[in-house]
């Protein structure tokens, strides 16, 4: 029997068509699955959005053990990068897109870690005086999320973005323009373009600029950011295991792009477009 829909942060019924058929099919033969996949999905989305741990799952979810085994062996699957990759491609479509992206935009994140990051995968950011992780990631010029990779703090972004290209152009091999800041310049430029054939274009702020201002090309890739940490499970880093980091990062993607496309795509805001014809 499924739930009923309890929380803000539960499936619609649109939201839920889309992931359903994207999510793999149960095993044959053997026992049948116990609880609903939607119930599982929602107390996934309900730790990642609301910033609960597992054991302090709600009552009508399944039991928090199950969430977290359907959880990690979805990860050991890599249900999230193909329904990321899917879901991504349907929007591109929606906006008139070829599905694959010609350009990306990356960017980092350095973000507090809480007691239970161990020092092993911990760092400090001594630009942004920040104890814990940084976390990479690569969109399209829409700001959907292409990768992500979650390293120490005290890793510098031109070392954390080899890694990052290097399972961008995995994910997205046409994606041969990718936008940075000027964090990413330096010998990395001549790496990806060596060893990926990428281009990598450096976009700086005006040398005049004053507080706050949109980026053209960068824009989007920082609002991303702001989407992954308006989920409280993110707001700071919690995961032992920075793999772990990654999956909560994805789900919050995945919710995202459902509500977008459940509710008929349009949540671009007004910004500027990319001075390019790569898209």
């Amino acid at each position: 029997m499924s739930r009923r829909r309890a929380y803000p942060s539960d499936l619609t019924d649109a939201q839920w068509a889309i992931i359903e058929a994207l999510l793999p099919p149960p095993r044959r033969g053997g026992r049948p699955e116990k609880h609903p996949r939607r119930a599982i999905v929602d107390a996934i989305l309900y730790v990642v959005r609301t910033g609960c741990s597992w054991r302090q799952l709600t009552t009508d979810f399944p039991p928090w053990q199950t969430v977290y085994w359907y959880f990690t062996a979805w990860e050991q699957a890599k249900v999230t990068h193909a329904v990321l990759a899917a879901l991504r491609g349907e929007l591109r479509q929606h906006e008139g897109r070829d599905a694959q992206p010609s350009a990306g935009i990356i960017d980092s994140q350095s973000v507090k870690g809480a007691d239970t990051v161990g020092r092993r995968t911990r760092g400090y950011d001594a630009g942004k005086k920040v104890n814990g992780r940084k976390r990479f990631i690569v969109t399209d010029t829409m700001g959907l999320l292409i990768v992500v990779v979650v390293l120490a703090a005290s890793v510098q972004d031109r070392d954390g973005a080899k890694t990052t290209l290097l399972r961008s152009h995995a994910a997205a091999p046409r994606a041969r323009f990718i936008f940075a800041d000027g964090a990413f310049v330096g010998r990395l430029i001549e790496w990806a373009a060596h060893i990926l054939s990428i281009v990598i274009a450096v976009v700086r702020k005006p040398a005049d600029q004053q507080g706050f201002a949109v980026i053209p090309r960068r824009w989007a890739v920082e609002r991303t950011f702001a989407w992954i940490t308006a989920h409280r499970r993110l707001a700071r880093d919690y995961e032992r295991d920075p793999k772990c980091s990654e999956a909560m990062i994805r789900w919050a993607a995945i919710n995202t792009m459902t509500r977008r496309l459940a509710r008929g795509v349009p949540a671009s805001r007004p910004g500027p477009r990319p001075l390019t014809s790569a898209t």
